[in-house]
């Protein structure tokens, strides 16, 4: 079986008004992120890993932030159609960990929702995922509140060939 390790991290600053979406699910708060898609750190970091473990670049060159047809796009669509070009290129994902650095809201209450959302985007058992929330301790940009960031690490492994039988022993 082949096996393959991608890294992602994404950084968007904050601004009052904006929605706040990690990981797809959005997250009640005074200030959401700036960025040209919705913003989803967490997923762009994901996306980010699934791409680099398969060879295929990164989210700039596939998205670029300067296409207006992504002005506004879900970035669950992005991880869809990174996944779609996985599929095509014989991979599929085997698992996730992720980190999210957000100083406020606490993201206690909202990790089983995002984990949920996260194990339905990339095909996964909910055991699959992991997601982990972490404060920056008042330090920078992140720690005073004005950013979010997000690292993601994927395992992906070859998929089977249509039809193929698993061999136990």
């Amino acid at each position: 079986m082949g096996w393959r390790v991608g890294l992602g991290w994404d950084l968007h600053r904050l601004e009052a008004g904006r929605p706040l979406v990690l990981g797809g699910v959005a997250i009640p708060h005074d200030r959401g992120a700036v960025g040209h898609s919705d913003g989803d750190a967490l997923l762009h970091a994901i996306v980010d890993a699934l791409l680099g473990a398969a060879g295929l670049g990164d989210i700039g060159e596939l998205f670029d932030d300067r296409d207006p047809a992504h002005r506004g796009r879900p970035s669950g669509e992005f991880v869809a159609a990174v996944r779609a070009r996985l599929a095509a290129s014989g991979l599929r994902v085997a698992g996730v960990d992720t980190v999210i650095v957000l100083e406020r809201p606490r993201l206690g209450p909202h990790k089983a929702a995002i984990r949920a959302r996260l194990a339905e985007l990339l095909g996964l058992e909910p055991d699959r995922v992991g997601v982990k929330a972490k404060t920056h301790e008042g330090v920078d940009a992140l720690g005073t509140g004005d950013a979010v960031a997000a690292h993601a690490v994927v395992l992906l492994e070859d998929a089977a060939p249509p039809g193929a039988e698993t061999c136990a022993g």
